[in-house]
């Protein structure tokens, strides 16, 4: 089957109450490559446990779920696929559910595609961790949304510099943005509950369902440096 020919697909874990909202968890990849994703890739099996951690608090309150499941394992250049498969699955989540709050969650190259994707009409704040932003990424296009953003210090894969970087030139461009450190690399498997915690709390903000957490809303109003290099 040809590249063009390819569909992605929406894992789901629903909601156990009336839908409220709905959360898209969008996993890493690679720079170039026409391959599907494998099944077991760590970027996939790690944004899976992100998800269901999530889900435990939020099913309950109203929020989908959905993990975005790419044609290709790479971003391709110009071609953005991860992108391009982060847009399809905001048109069908608008096709299941309607006129919801979006949240976007995305890791590594999956942070770069929710970045992009984060001025859809539903999206009300994303969440990218260890993103991979490369220098001349768009940021303008958030203004309105809720953007944070976190890194592992030790991350060797994607450096914490990109995501400074970009957090300094969203919050320059009018961006409500926060950016927070952690311990540890890529894989984000030091300090686990930490991450899962952040995510937790964007998403239910994002959906209106509670208050920003105190951290989070701490470093929305910093201003930088010191609200985009929060240690958690």
């Amino acid at each position: 089957m040809t590249t063009a020919a390819r569909v992605p697909a929406l894992d789901h874990t629903p909601a156990t109450a009336p839908t409220r909202a709905v959360a898209v968890f969008a996993h890493g990849g690679t720079v170039a490559s026409v391959e599907p994703p494998r099944e077991r890739a760590l970027s996939l099996v790690r944004m899976r446990a992100i998800q269901e951690a999530v889900s435990r608090a939020a099913a309950g309150r109203g929020v989908e779920a959905y993990v975005v499941r790419y044609r290709v394992a790479g971003w391709n250049g110009a071609a953005a696929d991860a992108h391009a498969d982060v847009r399809w699955a905001l048109d069908q989540v608008r096709e299941r559910h309607g006129d919801v709050p979006v949240v976007l969650v995305g890791h590594s190259m999956g942070g770069r595609a929710v970045l992009r994707a984060g001025d859809d009409p539903s999206v009300t704040a994303v969440c990218g961790l260890a993103p991979w932003t490369p220098p001349g990424e768009p940021v303008a296009h958030l203004r309105g949304r809720t953007v944070v953003l976190a890194h592992g210090r030790g991350d060797r894969w994607v450096p914490a510099r990109l995501s400074e970087e970009y957090a300094v030139r969203a919050h320059r461009a009018g961006v409500r943005v926060a950016r927070f450190t952690l311990p540890g690399g890529h894989g984000m498997v030091r300090a686990v509950g930490r991450w899962h915690a952040l995510v937790r709390d964007v998403v239910l903000a994002g959906a209106g369902l509670a208050p920003e957490a105190r951290d989070v809303r701490a470093a929305l109003d910093a201003p930088p440096p010191e609200g985009l290099a929060v240690a958690l």
